[in-house]
């Protein structure tokens, strides 16, 4: 019976239109004097579909159907050809019956056909029912990516971030309405057809809190003019992942920010310009995400070492004072603060070479800048200063201000 059984099945697989995920009914009844009789029946709809992509390396799918069962032993088969389907996490629940009469369910027990992309649940029922049953696996293809469009005040002082899910379904199968889960935020009921790219609006921020910020550091930057010293000075947009910033719901994600601006109102300019875009990082709550502008032609920053002076300790080792010299030119309307970071590391290699040692360093008192380094931002090896630039003037012209940065690398050799 259960050879005739496994025969039926396969031919009826293969006169299938279209090879997606399955799941067809075979009722075994038995009789008294004769052999039990298959039927197949109809494959139900399903009820409800679940899509969860909140691990970024697998995505779950639940799928819940009523089906008829007889009373005595069901057939389940379930096949999975030419779609992504892991056939190792594939989990059948009998969640109960779809009818106020009761019915004990039970899975009796399963079976995988050799060679196949498929595999069979034998399910008992005390009485003749319709059952909800919920079939859970892993799918391949199905996958989400985020991304953001960020449209600056005319100020600059705040913007609206519009976050956005990305979902790629190549997975060979397609979901009617389905209820979209990106391990965050709400759930969404969205169709995802074959073969189709959808992107939902995940959550729109208003009013967002943004720092615009100048910056110099010559090991990540490098220089502008190198023959005079001349510092690039990138700006970027910080936005931080906090309720008192209108954000910290939850993590940002990892994603492309596309940036704007808005016109002024009632000119030539209104609307939107676009300003650029950058790879926003993964930015926990609490955290920062910077969102690159360009390089600005305003602020300028010239860079020099105006001293370098060994002085033994003892054998081969020395101490190094440094002096750093920071002239600095702000040509903009308005004044900003200018973030200064010198990695010490780099400076060292900068000025006698990579001695492969860790840096250890004194800080003195002459040191220019006010404040004294900013210890959010500073580390071990690098030291941040801020730089108050005042505007220039109604000609243009731009005030200089000379900073200086003071240290002793200790026990070099």
């Amino acid at each position: 019976m259960w050879a005739d059984l496994s025969r039926v099945g396969r031919i009826w697989r293969r006169t299938k239109r279209r090879l997606i995920p399955a799941i067809a009914f075979s009722a075994m009844l038995a009789t008294r004097n004769a052999d039990a009789r298959v039927k197949l029946i109809t494959l139900p709809v399903r009820e409800r579909v679940e899509i969860q992509l909140d691990n970024p390396n697998a995505t779950l799918v639940e799928e819940e159907r009523v089906v008829p069962l007889v009373k005595g032993e069901n057939q389940v088969d379930f096949s999975w050809a030419n779609t992504q389907i892991d056939p190792d996490t594939i989990v059948f629940r009998v969640i109960g019956s779809a009818e106020e009469k009761k019915s004990e369910i039970n899975v009796v027990a399963v079976s995988y056909p050799p060679n196949e992309a498929s595999l069979a649940w034998t399910i008992g029922a005390s009485d003749a029912c319709s059952a909800r049953v919920r079939i859970s696996y892993l799918l391949g293809n199905l996958t989400k990516s985020f991304a953001y469009r960020a449209v600056a005040s005319r100020d600059e002082k705040h913007l609206t971030l519009s976050q956005y899910m990305r979902v790629d379904n190549l997975a060979n199968e397609e979901f009617s309405q389905s209820d979209v889960y990106a391990g965050f935020g709400p759930t969404f009921q969205k169709p995802i057809g074959l073969n189709e790219t959808k992107e939902i609006l995940v959550d729109k921020f208003e009013g967002v809190p943004v720092e615009k910020i100048y910056s110099c550091n010559p090991q990540e930057s490098d220089y502008l003019d190198r023959a005079q010293n001349k510092l690039r000075v990138p700006m970027h947009y910080v936005l931080t992942n906090d309720a008192a910033h209108k954000l910290g719901n939850a993590a940002l994600p990892y994603g492309k920010v596309r940036m704007f601006i808005e016109g002024a109102a009632g000119s030539a300019q209104a609307g939107t310009a676009f300003l650029g875009e950058d790879w926003g990082k993964f930015t926990p709550k609490d955290g920062e995400m910077r969102l690159y502008l360009g390089v600005t032609q305003d602020v300028v920053v010239k860079r020099t070492i105006e001293k370098s002076e060994f002085k033994r300790v003892t054998g081969n080792l020395f101490n190094h004072d440094i002096v750093v010299k920071y002239e600095i030119e702000n040509f903009k309307k308005e004044p900003v603060t200018l973030n200064v970071a010198e990695n010490l590391t780099y400076l060292r290699n900068e000025i006698h070479g990579n001695t492969s040692r860790e840096v250890d360093y004194e800080l003195h008192n002459d040191t220019t800048f006010e404040g004294g380094p900013d210890p959010e931002h500073s580390r071990a090896d690098q030291l941040e200063f801020h730089a108050k630039l005042p505007a220039a003037d109604g000609e243009g012209k731009a005030e200089k201000i000379v900073h200086r940065l003071h240290l002793t690398l200790k026990n070099e050799w």
